[in-house]
């Protein structure tokens, strides 16, 4: 029996997030928990002959990266499709498309993802009669990068039998042509499930997104085991990435089950939270099974303590809710809830004590959210809720100081913006008054204002890439006036990346910090990212991720 350390981490630059030890130059663990922080010579004395220690050669060591809004399931399933990342013009596309259904020859769809709004030319609209061109004899479908949008060909239109249109729920869309005909378009889940539903993965990935409720038909055995490997394939990408931590942000009872499964096996590497998605067609009583899932999971590794609701689309399909209309129109979006509806929502959310999540783009979306939550508090009091919002792509002055007041938690992704290296500008101006472009995205605004910010990627939307995130935030493309200067300073970016979405998860006093008695989740970086040019970030990485004193990445 050893009474000395499990491990220890020597040779580092470690930044804490800890006001009583800043920094020091190693630590230990033992039994899963951090058991001391400190200089190299009392941790190196402490190891004994059991121990196993890591020598950092340097590098920065932090609390595990905590990734604050993913999309657990779809990302990890997303890992086996077409993936189009920048492929761009009709004979990439085709080439690439035509390539992978020579190798799928038994699939009844041809699925690829990432796909560009303006893929075809900046400007053009996508039809399935350009999908026709690029597949003309099989059924092919595309997820937008933004996953807000599936394009479709006549074949798999029909297959999915929407090729004549089809009912849809509030704030989606099956796009018709003047021929009576789906054009292929179609906007939001509530369009675009019977085409999800056709994929290897039968829609059970995004199930818990597009209804919330679980697969129908249930997985068979073989789907579920199938399912599972996607799961374990996705949690070892994400801590690949020194993530320790994840906020999934769309659930059901069956993901649930799934993850409960692979911890009970110790497969669940990185500590996963997953919402009740509350949706538009559903009644108030339906909080009833949000308490169900709360009840049954509720643990250090796997635990339901939130409620996710869509308040509109995105920017780019123009379904993102505007309070003047988009250039050019006299379209405002689409709105998923009415007024009366969230408020009630968010009212019963929070009478029962849980903390609402809620995607909102567009600046009247933004304003509807605080609106909701303003009501839960008049009408059930002040309370540490610790409420968020998601995306806030575009903001209105008069809502900028409701945040704080409110005690609103700010979510961003930095990689969504058009300053975050990854998509570009001319794609998200056009929709844009020159009003709103210098709150658009406007982290640091917010941050000043004196609003908790968070940070994460949205994956699959972008990579589950801290360091893209890390640079997306630090070292942004300048863009000329009207849009925002929204840099941030690297601590307060690697905070919004660990400590602070610990505290919006209610574990401040856990995790998130490098102090004796906390969790024992930790990042050892390859390299001291405080040496280094944040617009390198992206040439680093983990070098080794721990969960739970265990190690579950080496690079």
């Amino acid at each position: 029996m050893s009474f000395g350390p499990d491990l220890v981490i020597l040779n580092a630059s470690v930044l804490t997030f800890d006001d009583a030890r800043p920094r020091a130059a190693a630590l230990a663990v033992k039994d899963g928990r951090i058991l001391e922080v400190g200089d190299e010579g009392a941790i190196r004395a402490m190891a004994g002959q059991g121990t196993e220690v890591i020598d950092a050669g340097g590098g920065t060591v932090l609390p595990g990266f905590i990734d604050s809004h993913v999309h657990l399931f779809g990302g990890s399933v997303e890992l086996d499709y077409l993936d189009l990342s920048g492929v761009t013009g009709f004979d990439a596309v085709t080439a690439a498309v035509r390539a992978r259904a020579a190798r799928d020859r038994s699939a009844r769809l041809i699925f690829a993802v990432q796909a560009d709004y303006g893929m075809f030319g900046r400007g053009h609209r996508t039809t399935r009669h350009d999908l026709d061109r690029v597949l003309p004899d099989r059924p092919f479908a595309m997820f937008a990068s933004d996953h807000h949008t599936i394009w479709a060909n006549t074949a798999a239109l029909e297959l999915a039998g929407i090729l004549g249109g089809g009912a849809t729920e509030p704030g989606s869309e099956i796009v018709m042509g003047p021929d009576g005909r789906a054009e292929g378009e179609l906007r939001e889940p509530g369009a675009y499930a019977r085409v999800l539903a056709l994929t290897p993965y039968g829609g059970r990935d995004l199930a818990g997104l597009v209804t919330g409720r679980n697969p129908e038909p249930p997985a068979s055995a073989a789907e579920r085991a199938r399912d599972l490997d996607a799961l374990r394939r996705g949690l070892r990408h994400c801590a690949s990435h020194g993530i320790t931590g994840l906020h999934n942000m769309d659930g059901n009872f069956y993901t649930m089950e799934l993850l409960a499964e692979l911890d009970a096996a110790g497969d669940l590497i990185c500590r996963t939270e997953v919402p009740f998605h509350y949706k538009s067609v559903d009644s108030l009583e339906r909080f009833e099974d949000a308490e169900e899932m709360r009840r049954r999971w509720a643990g250090d590794r796997l635990w339901c303590h939130r409620v996710k609701m869509f308040m509109d689309g995105v920017i780019e399909s123009r379904t993102a809710l505007m309070i003047q209309p988009y250039p050019g129109s006299d379209h405002t979006g689409d709105a998923v809830f009415t007024p009366d509806h969230f408020d009630a929502a968010c009212v019963e959310a929070d009478r029962r004590g849980f903390q609402i999540a809620t995607h909102a783009i567009g600046d009247l979306a933004v304003r509807r959210t605080l609106d909701g939550y303003g009501a839960a508090r008049a009408a059930n009091g002040a309370r540490d809720a610790r409420h968020r919002i998601e995306h806030i792509e575009t903001l209105h002055p008069d809502d900028l100081p409701r945040f704080a007041e409110l005690g609103v938690v700010a979510s961003y992704q930095p990689g969504h913006a058009p300053f975050g290296h990854i998509y570009p500008a001319e794609a998200i101006a056009p929709h844009l008054h020159d009003a709103q472009k210098p709150l658009a995205y406007g982290w640091q605004s917010l941050r000043a204002a004196g609003t908790l910010v968070v940070f994460s990627t949205d994956w699959p939307v972008i990579r589950v890439d801290t360091m893209s995130t890390l640079r997306a935030a630090c070292a942004p493309v300048a863009l000329p006036a009207p849009w925002g200067d929204q840099r941030q300073g690297l601590m307060d970016a690697l905070a919004s990346m660990t400590r602070d979405n610990a505290w919006v998860e209610f574990n401040e006093h856990r995790k998130g910090r490098l102090a004796p008695g906390f969790m024992a989740d930790i990042v050892v970086m390859k390299d001291d990212v405080e040496r280094m040019e944040p617009d390198r970030f992206e040439t680093t990485g983990a070098a080794v991720t721990i969960s739970g004193g265990r190690i579950t990445y080496r690079a």
